[in-house]
């Protein structure tokens, strides 16, 4: 039974303020969290709603980048109240989805994502429990590098590496990004990198000096949000900038699944967030020469200056590069 009554103007701060309390301490890795349907109900109206955001924006460069998922099941995995699994079946669509497989340790979260995904894709087969034997369609996961042991970080791998695709989104910490650069370089030999880098080499982060950076960007949240009395009330209560959204991400699609195409060949991805200052901007770029500084001059780039100015979001470059400067800007996305 969905909990219809549990709206932002009714929302159970004790559980929240638990719930908030294990996610910092990191007591879900040895347990759960859920004690009830009503926690899942109270999350998703909340902290999932974040996640939803940080979603939307990794989901939407990758339809800048005109990647779509391959057909066949969704696996939603450590799925929580389900809102990472949703939140792919909304933007990409369910026609070629067979169906969606919700997994969790936690019995209640499985049945809370099942009953809430058959809500909002009615004509959709949705199941859960453990994804079976052999091939695997789309495995989605979210936010689950920092609570998984070491032996479960092994049985996830081989779970990805039986994927025809992973979509991977974590928290936008240094420990976080770094640990998923690290399953970056261990599925890469099986499957093509599609985002957010732009080179299938080695990630340029693990050359000798640049331990002290991480693959990280930043997801806008909803308009008018900063203007919606129940939000501000529950980022005061939950000690929470509704602002900062830090997300770090992996897209991987099996080798051979589809032609391959390299329209980002060039590119690079711009990591974090640009640094403007009076004439020129700063901007850290990951690309197949690796990682680098590069300086943009105002006058090199104008409109691109402007908009970096006006804090619109960039997330790839294509420039002439001389030593450090960024020069001949030729696009940029989105």
């Amino acid at each position: 039974m969905m909990h219809a009554e549990t709206t932002l103007d009714t929302l159970d701060w004790d559980a929240l303020e638990r719930l908030r309390d294990g996610f910092l301490s990191g007591t879900g890795a040895a347990g759960v969290y859920w004690q009830s349907r009503a926690d899942l109900a109270n999350y998703d109206l909340t902290f999932a709603q974040r996640i939803a955001w940080k979603w939307d924006a990794v989901l939407a460069e990758l339809k800048l980048r005109g990647w779509a998922p391959p057909p066949g099941e969704v696996i939603d995995w450590g799925c929580g109240s389900g809102v990472a699994g949703r939140c792919v079946l909304r933007e990409f669509g369910t026609e070629n989805v067979t169906a969606l497989r919700l997994f969790d340790r936690s019995a209640l979260a499985m049945e809370f994502a099942e009953a809430r995904a058959k809500a909002v894709f009615p004509k959709l087969a949705v199941t859960s429990g453990e994804p079976e034997a052999g091939r695997a369609g789309l495995l989605v996961l979210s936010h689950v590098l920092n609570e998984l042991p070491e032996a479960e970080c092994e049985s996830l791998l081989q779970l990805a590496r039986r994927a025809d695709a992973v979509l991977w989104v974590e928290p936008g910490t240094h420990t976080d990004s770094r640990a998923l650069v690290a399953m970056r370089e261990r599925l890469r030999d099986d499957f093509d990198l599609v985002a957010p880098c732009t080179h299938q080499a080695t990630c340029g982060l693990l050359t000798a000096g640049n331990e002290r950076h991480w693959c990280h960007n930043f997801a806008a949240p909803p308009a008018g949000i900063m203007a919606d009395g129940n939000w501000v009330r529950f980022a005061q209560r939950m000690g929470i900038d509704l602002r900062s959204l830090p997300y770090s991400f992996l897209a991987l699609e099996r080798k051979g699944l589809r032609a391959a195409e390299e329209q980002f060949s060039g590119w690079s991805r711009v990591v974090g967030a640009p640094r403007v200052y009076k004439g020129f901007a700063k901007m850290f770029s990951c690309g197949p020469g690796g990682v680098r500084d590069l300086t943009l001059q105002k006058r090199d780039a104008p409109e691109l200056f402007k908009r970096l100015r006006n804090e619109e979001p960039l997330l790839l470059l294509k420039c002439a590069v001389a030593g450090e400067r960024a020069e001949t800007v030729g696009a940029t996305l989105p």
